[in-house]
């Protein structure tokens, strides 16, 4: 019976505290995620990691929003790719977040179940120790029991009495002495207590889950028994001979202790004797790594329990194999483990008892393991085979035999399983230079098949057989050519080979990928490392990556007139996350430079695949997948944009609108603005609230990247994204703010002509109540998109886009007008809370300059649209009188031309009794009011009058004969005073601030005398 039986509030005491520990120590977790990270295999390094690093957003948050949404995000991420421990080690943490302190210790146990030796050894060894250790004593009693027994073997061999006190001898006393045989009984014993730990640590996990299910009910749970061995024979099947049933739920598979590796000292003996030319002096066989065939210098011990010199095995590792050379299964990790500390010392021990020991041959080592699948004498067999046929390969001058072998060569690669010895023969130049000479001469396609089918292999394993390839440039254009001519399999090794894209395109190689890609039949292509199609269509991606302007619109005007598109749209749901990618890359420049693409894109995408890939893929590769998408919601028609923004916002396994607040916060200054519109967009879909955290950080982003003079294109992209927001574009893609705008200033002639010939170049028409029902449906988003972005921070874009109106570059400059004009039109629909006011201070000297200066008549009569906003308020009025005799001028210029501007024209004459000079003056007085700074807003009432200033500052003035006396100061608001009135009846004063407050004061007055 083990240790006395475990409470539920016992286990969440040791695990609550350890999960404290973790999430207050920023430096622990990062060692603990790092831990883990090493042991996953490749496909979940990517998903995890993303899934980490939400986790660790969500921790070192202080916004509540955030932090929940980051947790539920990491958490549906990690139950889509459950099954590991660091998905149970994360589910722990959000669990402990969220105060689901029973759900943090069931994950936190799952640790412990799936990999044992990581959890008890690097992730938790203190947990390990006060949960699951003070039930293991049997284990270590039979352990000390079992060692007693080796050592005390020893001391009788060498005449040592058990019963005497001086028969006990030190352990570096008994390694000197030891055996082979007790050598590897010593290291088979330290190989089974790490097993009975492991299989005892999964059998007390489903126990503690036990109690905490029961919750210390009064039926007590009794801790199980410990397992010191395998059930015998006769308590199970013969076909479950290798495995423990501990319960309905749990099947582990183990080895048989102290059976299959540990081997008795006469049979040790006998098969040390019988070794071949060894004598008493050859080493044991499990001193010998089966890769190099000699004595271990540093042997490191993988979890299938087989043992290698660091060196080779790391090598193997290297090559691109991530399995166990011997039992060929696959490795959880890649990631090599400590060296093997007791097999090195004793081997040390032996080579001390056998100094005169011969030096180890190759062919007189024993079978590689008592495990091994692999019969040694199978392998010399092929062995022996494939060198004949290298060497005809090599060396025959008659093309026949070459042929012959290379088929030959092929068979082993195939079925011999051996790909490490074989893999070292073949990747040797002279052999790669006889596989590329078969290139060159032979003409039977199923022997070049099979060259390529192993050359491939080969590059895709070893660094080296790329550069021996690359070394000639004509071996390069030999495999193209094969290619071009229809050996398709050829592509792969090009893909692998790497060839520059100015050479792939002087050599034509595009036509024949396209004609490849569109091929409708699946080719049946043999098994290679990469599919020949997923090939072809990463090296279009990468030519259109990296080709020229004028390159590129050649090459996409062959992919969408071979209709070979369809098929890339196809590619966006491939299994493999570099083809999808690759398809993403190849259809965001088609768009690009052929706008009418994204309606078959958008008519036959699959978006899902798209958005399950941008977790696996690195920043640019998300940046690609962002701006495709973003691309995308660029149609003609509104409600499909909204349809496909829709999509984006609700599937997927995780929140794509959360997702892609992380990437704006880390992404880089060019890519923030069009990640930041697609995040504006998918928040919009619903009526716009008081607050949203994803709302707020786009629009912030927007207007930082536009006031970001130090990098031009950055600011061109910010402008053009607040621009494209209004919603309307033509059939390719391209914005109609400009046509919609003249449209409303009364020139409506181009903007009909533009859209009737680009319909006519579609070869589209539009039914009427469709366009009554799209046109609807633009006017509503037009109106929720200028009132987001006009209300932020109380006009604050408008700061940002009057910046932009004074650069030198004439490109921001014009989309600066016109996002400007756009919104200022704008702010004449929607009601005014008095950003009208704010846009004003902002925009309108620019718009007069505009007006005044510009020779365009579309863009005097642009400027005209936005004053025409300002001039409905009195204050507008008031702060175009300076310029007011010029405006008059240009105005009367333009009024045959223009409607607006007769429309203007005429309220200016009806506001002031002469039309020609509008009024004449005499100034009497003038106060300077520079230290309170401009003075934004001005009344009157009683012969008193009321200023506001741009400090906050309000002023009480006396009204003299010739100049003004002030009464009274006083400074309430903490920002610009920008409007003040008075309500004559009760005789109270308001006041309107940027600082967002209305303030009301009560006015009284004293009879005084005049100064």
């Amino acid at each position: 019976m083990s240790a006395t039986a475990s409470t539920s509030s016992q286990i969440l005491h040791h695990t609550t505290a350890f999960l404290s520990e973790t999430l207050s120590q920023p430096e622990l977790r990062h060692h603990l995620f790092s831990t883990f990270l090493q042991t996953l295999p490749s496909k979940l390094t990517k998903p995890l990691n993303f899934a980490s690093q939400t986790v660790e957003n969500a921790i070192s948050t202080t916004i509540p929003s955030i932090r929940s949404s980051s947790l539920r995000l990491a958490e549906k991420l990690l139950l889509s790719n459950s099954n590991n421990s660091f998905s149970s080690f994360l589910l722990s943490l959000i669990y402990s977040l969220c105060n689901r302190t029973f759900d943090a210790s069931l994950n936190l146990l799952d640790v412990f179940y799936i990999d044992p030796p990581l959890a008890r050894l690097e992730i938790a060894p203190f947990l390990f120790q006060e949960l699951f250790l003070i039930h293991f004593n049997p284990i270590l009693d039979w352990y000390n029991e079992e060692r007693l027994k080796i050592l005390s073997s020893l001391s009788l061999s060498y005449g040592y009495n058990s019963d005497d006190e001086r028969s006990i001898i030190s352990t570096t006393t008994c390694l000197s002495k030891i055996s082979g045989d007790q050598a590897i009984g010593l290291k088979d014993l330290e190989r089974d207590h790490e097993d009975l730990l492991d299989f005892n640590c999964r059998i007390f996990v489903e126990y503690f889950k036990q109690v905490l299910r029961n919750n210390d009910a009064e039926d007590m749970i009794v801790p199980p028994l410990i397992l010191l061995r395998k059930p015998s024979e006769g308590d199970h099947d013969d076909d479950d001979d290798d495995k423990v049933v501990f319960s309905d739920e749990v099947k582990i598979k183990t080895q048989e202790f102290g059976s299959t590796n540990r081997r008795s000292l006469d049979s040790s003996m006998e098969d040390v004797n019988k070794s071949p030319g060894g004598g008493k002096h050859a080493p044991p066989k499990d001193f010998v790594c089966p890769i190099t065939t000699h004595i271990f210098n540093d042997p490191v011990t993988l979890e299938t329990g087989q043992t290698y010199e660091r060196r080779a095995i790391q090598e193997w590792i290297d090559r691109g194999n991530s399995s166990c050379p011997i039992t060929r299964q696959n490795l959880i990790s890649t990631h090599l483990p400590k060296t093997n500390y007791v097999l090195k010392r004793l081997i040390a021990s032996w080579q001390e008892k056998n100094p005169s020991s011969p030096k180890l041959k190759p062919e007189k080592i024993l079978s590689v393991s008592p495990n091994s699948v692999i019969s040694q004498a199978t392998i010399d067999g092929t062995m022996s085979e494939l060198r004949v046929s290298i060497t005809n390969l090599c060396t025959s001058e008659i093309l026949k035999e070459a042929e012959m072998a290379v088929l030959k060569i092929e068979r082993f690669w195939i079925q011999a399983n051996i790909e490490i010895e074989m893999q070292s023969l073949l990747s040797k130049p002279p052999v790669i230079n006889g596989l590329v000479e078969i290139l060159f001469n032979s003409v039977d396609t199923q022997v070049l098949k099979s060259t390529v089918l192993l050359l491939s292999e080969l590059a895709s394993r070893d660094e080296n057989v790329i550069q021996t390839l690359t070394r000639v440039d004509s071996d390069v254009e030999c495999v193209i050519e094969l290619f071009k001519k229809g050996l398709l399999e050829a592509v792969v090794l090009v893909y692998l080979l790497r060839p520059t894209v100015v050479s792939l395109i002087e050599m034509d190689i595009v036509d024949y990928l396209l004609v490849m890609l569109s091929n409708r039949e699946d080719d049946d292509f043999p098994m290679m490392c990469i599919n020949p199609k997923t090939a072809a269509l990463i090296l279009l991606g990468d030519i259109l990556r990296n080709s020229s302007e004028e390159s590129l619109l050649v090459i996409v005007r062959s992919i969408v007139s071979t209709k070979t598109i369809d098929k890339i749209v196809a590619s966006l749901k491939a299994k493999q996350v570099n083809e999808r990618i690759a398809a993403v890359s190849i259809l965001l420049r088609c768009i690009l430079e052929d706008g009418k693409c994204r309606n078959i894109v958008a008519d036959k995408a699959e978006l899902a695949f798209v958005l399950e890939s941008f977790a696996e893929v690195n920043d640019g590769e998300q940046f690609e997948i962002v701006h495709f998408l973003s691309e995308l919601v660029k149609l003609n028609r509104r409600n499909l944009n909204e349809q496909i923004l829709h999509f984006l916002k609700d599937e997927g396994t995780f929140s794509t609108m959360h997702t892609l607040l992380i990437y704006l916060q880390n992404s880089l200054h060019d890519q923030s603005p069009i990640v930041a519109g697609l995040l504006l967009q998918l928040d919009l879909l619903d009526e716009p609230r008081k607050m949203s955290i994803y709302r707020e950080e786009a629009i912030d982003t927007l207007i930082s990247c536009l006031r970001n003079s130090e990098f031009p294109v950055t600011q061109i992209s910010a402008a053009e994204t607040i621009l494209s927001l209004q919603g309307r574009f033509s059939y390719s893609g391209k914005s109609l703010a400009r046509a919609i705008l003249l449209k409303r200033a009364g020139l409506d002639r181009n903007y009909k002509a533009f859209m009737r010939k680009d319909q006519r170049r579609q070869k589209i028409s539009a039914d009427a109540q469709d366009t009554m029902e799209e046109e609807k449906a633009s006017e509503e988003w037009e109106r929720k998109v200028a009132f987001v972005l006009v209300s932020h921070e109380f006009g604050l874009l408008f700061e940002a886009l009057a910046e932009g109106l004074k650069s030198k570059y004439e490109e921001l400059h014009s989309i600066c007008f016109m996002a400007s004009t756009w919104l200022v039109y704008m702010l004449s629909i929607l009601p005014d809370t008095g950003i009208r006011g704010a846009a004003r201070v902002c925009l309108l000297k620019h718009f007069v300059i505009i007006f005044r200066s510009e020779k365009n008549t579309d863009d005097r009569v642009l400027s005209l649209l936005a004053l025409n906003t300002f001039i409905r308020d009195p204050e507008g009025l008031h702060d175009l009188t300076p310029h007011m005799k010029d405006i008059l001028k240009d105005l009367r210029e333009l009024k045959k031309s223009s409607a607006l501007a007769f429309q203007m024209l005429k309220v200016f004459s009806e506001e002031h009794d002469n039309s020609a000079d509008i009024w004449n003056h005499k100034e009497i007085s003038q106060e300077d009011c520079s230290i309170n700074g401009e003075v934004l807003a001005i009344t009157c009432f009683k012969a008193k009058v009321f200023s506001g200033h741009s400090d906050g500052t309000i002023k009480v003035w006396r009204s003299g004969v010739s100049e003004l006396h002030l009464v009274q100061e006083i400074r309430e608001h903490t920002k610009p005073v920008t409007s003040l009135a008075i309500l004559h009846s009760s005789e109270k004063l308001y006041s309107g601030s940027l600082d967002r407050t209305i303030r009301v004061y009560t006015l009284f007055f004293y009879a005084s005398s005049a100064p």
